[in-house]
This record gives structure tokens, C-alpha cells and sequence, in this order.
């Protein structure tokens, strides 16, 4: 009897350090999904309209607050971004975050200095998305384009060789894409949408035949076999996570580079989009 309680005693303690042991690789995991340095991803998509190649650098989700995103940490991230040289940068969206989770809650000038140090030619272009909406936009707003940064509310403007239409955040009804289209009409270039939310595109016509967006984190928290629990879309993951190739369009869903909700990142990595516009010379306009 006394070896029994012996043996269960010691197979107790194994699975004991094995559970701590799995504890803290999960926990290390998370650590890295959520701070280490943005996944740089990269796509060649070919543009109708388009008259010469452009590099578009697509950032979303920034969240700025602590404890995972002070603007410390995007400054290095704007470095990071700078040193990909990119024609234009896009931001789809959300520069902040307001969760209940967040151990600091910075100001708009705060959130929005660091995004003024992005250099690219063609400048940098960007849509709100539903948490800028929720936290202060006017004040980011002000703040963004006191930095110099492009801002695009259900309009549309020449970026070098490109026509974008930028579509408010459909996550709080605030897109309006016949407007966004109606101011698209007649301009010169090759053509796509700019939105926070992918949901917007199975509305796009047929002749836009690229969205950029972010929203969905790719899930955030991701788990193997499983899959991502949420990820604030009504399509779910149809449009969820990366290059989505649908109908003729093509949507990039950035992962985005905060996090909401809670300060975790699982499964899931913070992500820069470097993507190759070339013309399209299959003949399609």
C-alpha cells in the first residue's frame, strides 16, 4: 500500500511540472506572438490601370496603449516600416485602443507622433476604423493631419498612379461605398479600396479589383486544429487573415500590429504588408 501511494505520489508530481512546464511555453509563446518585432509579408498582385509598379506598405490595428503598444514601441515599428522603403504607406484603421485591459491610455498627440515620422514618397494615407471612432476622432483626426497624414472618409484621391477610395469603418455603420465610388468615377489610375473592415467587399464592384483592410487581427488568439474563436467579421474567416482571392477581387487582410479586447496575441503575429502593384497586362481594365 505503501508503494502505491509512493508510485501515485511521483506520477502526481511529473504531471505537475509537465503542467507547469506546458504553462510556460504557452505563456513564452504568447509573449512573442504579442511582442516581438511585426512578421514582414509581401504580395505581387497585378492592378488594372495601373501605368507603373508602386510598393504599398499596409499597417492596421496599431492600438496604441500599454501595456503592449506604447508609441515607444510604434516609433520602432515606423523604423522597421521606413526601412522597407515604400512608395505609399496605408494605415486601415484603429490607431487606438480604449480596453478595459490597458494599463495606459495615451493621448491623441501621443498616439499619433510616432506615425508622423513614416517617410514614403507618396506619403501615407489613412481610414479609421470602429476604436478611433469610440475613442476621440476628431482629435486624432486633427492630429493626423497636422503630421501631414492623408485622411480618407468615404473619398477618394490621386495617390501617384493610384486611384483609392477610402471607405469609413463598416464595423460602426459609418461606410458609405456609393459615395466612396461615385468619387472614384472618371479618375485616372489603378484602382482600389482602402477600408478598415473587409466586409465592405462583397459590395465592391467588379472593376475594383483590390481591397487592403485589417479589423480582424487575424483572430488575435488562434488556436491549432481550432482555429480563432472570433474575429469581429460576419463572414467569419472568409476574409479574415492574409491574400483572399475571390470573384475576381483580391482583399489583403492585414493581422495588424496591437491587440483588443485583452493585451494577448496567440497564434497569431503582428504583420507589415509590403505589396508589389504592377500593372496588369492581361489586357483587363
Amino acid at each position: 500500500m505503501v508503494g502505491l501511494l509512493s508510485a501515485c505520489r511521483r506520477r502526481w508530481k511529473w504531471i505537475a511540472f509537465a503542467l507547469l512546464l506546458l504553462a510556460l511555453l504557452l505563456g513564452w509563446k504568447a509573449w512573442v506572438d504579442t511582442m516581438d518585432d511585426p512578421v514582414v509579408r509581401r504580395a505581387e498582385i497585378a492592378l488594372p490601370g495601373l501605368a507603373e509598379p508602386v510598393t504599398v506598405a499596409l499597417i492596421s490595428d496599431i492600438h496604441v496603449a500599454g501595456p503592449d503598444m506604447p508609441p515607444s514601441r510604434l516609433a520602432r515599428i515606423v523604423e522597421q516600416v521606413n526601412a522597407l522603403e515604400p512608395d505609399v504607406v496605408m494605415i486601415a484603421g484603429d490607431l487606438v485602443s480604449e480596453k478595459r485591459t490597458a494599463t495606459h491610455i495615451y493621448a491623441p498627440a501621443e498616439v499619433v507622433a510616432p506615425l508622423g515620422e513614416l517617410r514614403a514618397p507618396l506619403g501615407t494615407v489613412l481610414v479609421p476604423g470602429n476604436h478611433d471612432h469610440w475613442f476621440d476622432w476628431p482629435a486624432l483626426r486633427a492630429e493626423a493631419e497636422a503630421a501631414g497624414i492623408r485622411i480618407l472618409q468615404n473619398e477618394a484621391a490621386v495617390i501617384g498612379p493610384l486611384v483609392v477610395g477610402g471607405v469609413d469603418d463598416a464595423y460602426t455603420r459609418r461606410d458609405d461605398l456609393s459615395e466612396t465610388l461615385r468619387q472614384m468615377r472618371g479618375l485616372e489610375g489603378g484602382r482600389l479600396i482602402l477600408t478598415h473592415s473587409p466586409d465592405v467587399t462583397p459590395q465592391v464592384p467588379a472593376d475594383i479589383s483590390l481591397v487592403l483592410a485589417g479589423h480582424t487581427h487575424c483572430g488575435q488568439i488562434r488556436f491549432p486544429l481550432l482555429g480563432a474563436p472570433a474575429t469581429m467579421s460576419r463572414y467569419g474567416d472568409r476574409f479574415a487573415c492574409g491574400v483572399v482571392e475571390e470573384g475576381g477581387k483580391t482583399v489583403v487582410t492585414g493581422a495588424g500590429l496591437g491587440t483588443s479586447l485583452l493585451p494577448i496575441r496567440f497564434g497569431t503575429r503582428a504583420e507589415i504588408w509590403v505589396v508589389e502593384l504592377v500593372p496588369d497586362i492581361s489586357g483587363k481594365t
